[in-house]
């Protein structure tokens, strides 16, 4: 049989895991599942024939290196710092390798050692990065193959919560790692062009400047900016672009919301705080407002950054608990953001039975024959329930389809590859259909850029 070795099983592995083992009989596959806890794999594949769990501390070289042997090709799961490791070894021992996450500068490192042993390092295969790259390329050939000259291209991605799950004002709950959810936008400053102009958006006044999105049936959207949203302008073929914009979707007034927590610092995760396990809700918001003998903290906030009482903004404050005496951060030598991630995910933590929602947009812009043309193209997905969710079913199953892709042959570019061409995009597109992962199409008047608000 054809060995797969998946090493970590957190969130994102359950639709992975699924297709891998439904797929096993007829694709003679044999799937070995990695991790320091097996109880979530162990959940998914059962007792399945086709299919085992080993305890493995990839820390540990003799048993990571004797795992990755065994294999045909290797699916790392781990977090993203540790990709590079696993990648060592599959081209030591020449195995393949397939992940979801971004293509760090130490897997980029190992390009030329790949394909001198003629190994494929898939990476950006889950959903953005992933879905976005393979619809975006799909859509962007489609117009160069018709003749046309690609002037504007935005992309937006939001993991949400689900309509139907949608309880807290906040209208968000953690889908993934919500250690990146809290210092989201940190760490540069996003770029972007606009009209032919480059734009700076600061950290500080990142979730200030936004912009708004609908989508059919599911009403409005902002979104802010990424990081660098020209990151992909030379592998997209975007050198001559006048709009080049990429950003993170959320539920009108989240942001504005949560310029608070950046204004008063506390998603700063750079220093750690003082005794900060015997700290309360209450003293630690406290911490980042000036001294006042008189004043209360709900006062002091108020005052420092100028909410009314009767302001929604205010409302999504009380509703997170900060101002409790009574509950203890219980984190020790913790920095800001891991005590607010702490606080948060009391609130926005998916319930068993809770959906979360993907919602995907994407807008080109393009002139063809003297004439300027727009395509909007949007895609949604709902998930199942706290296990079976949207962010793992469109982060999985690419994953999976292109280690099945890769073993079987049809993806045949050695190297650190990301799914920007035909070969890899077109049948994985396809094959999402089937999941209920697609793409609405429709051709609307040319807009042009739509300037950022709030």
């Amino acid at each position: 049989m054809r060995k797969i070795l998946v090493i970590g099983s957190g969130k994102s592995s359950s639709y992975l895991l699924k297709y891998l083992v439904q797929k096993s009989d007829a694709e003679n596959l044999f799937i070995t599942v990695g991790d320091l806890d097996v109880s979530n794999a162990q959940k998914i594949v059962g007792h399945h024939p086709n299919s085992k769990t080993i305890v493995l501390d990839i820390f540990n070289d003799d048993d990571r290196s004797n795992a990755i042997k065994k294999a045909d090709i290797v699916i790392s799961m781990l977090p993203a710092r540790f990709h590079s490791v696993v990648a060592k070894d599959c081209i030591l021992f020449g195995k393949h390798m397939v992940t979801a996450s971004y293509v760090s500068s130490e897997m980029k490192a190992l390009d030329e050692e790949a394909k001198t042993k003629g190994i494929i390092l898939m990476n950006e295969i889950g959903v953005d990065p992933g879905i976005d790259h393979m619809s975006a390329m799909q859509a962007l050939d489609n117009i160069r193959d018709k003749g046309g000259n690609i002037i504007l291209f935005e992309s937006f991605t939001g993991g949400l919560v689900a309509p139907e799950s949608d309880n807290n004002l906040w209208h968000y709950k953690f889908t993934w790692n919500p250690r990146n959810v809290v210092t989201a936008g940190q760490g540069g400053t996003a770029k972007f062009i606009q009209e032919g102009s480059y734009k700076y958006i600061p950290y500080q006044r990142l979730f200030r400047r936004t912009e708004f999105l609908d989508i059919e049936g599911y009403g409005r959207f902002e979104a802010y900016a990424n990081r660098d949203s020209l990151k992909y302008q030379t592998a997209y073929g975007l050198k001559n672009i006048r709009t080049l914009y990429r950003g993170t979707m959320r539920r009108v007034g989240f942001c504005r919301a949560w310029h608070i927590f950046v204004s008063l610092g506390m998603t700063d995760d750079s220093f750690t705080i003082e005794d900060s396990e015997n700290m309360s809700y209450r003293d630690f918001t406290n911490a980042f407002l000036p001294y006042s003998h008189k004043d209360s903290v709900e006062l002091k906030l108020r005052n420092e950054l100028k909410i009314d009482q009767d302001d929604i903004v205010w409302d999504k404050l009380v509703e997170l608990d900060i101002f409790n005496p009574n509950k203890k951060v219980g984190l020790k030598n913790a920095t800001p953001a891991q005590i607010l991630q702490k606080i948060l995910m009391e609130s926005w933590t998916l319930g068993e039975d809770d959906k979360d929602m993907i919602v995907m947009y994407h807008k080109f812009g393009y002139e063809l024959e003297g004439k300027k043309h727009q395509i909007d193209s949007n895609m949604v997905v709902i998930g199942e329930n706290q296990t079976y969710t949207a962010m793992a079913k469109t982060v999985g199953l690419p994953v999976a389809m292109a280690t099945l892709a890769i073993l079987n042959g049809d993806i045949t570019s050695v190297g650190v590859q990301i799914p920007i061409t035909k070969e890899i995009y077109k049948p994985i597109l396809k094959e999402l259909e089937d999941y209920g992962i697609s793409f609405q199409e429709k051709a609307v008047p040319y807009l042009g850029y739509n300037p950022l608000n709030n």
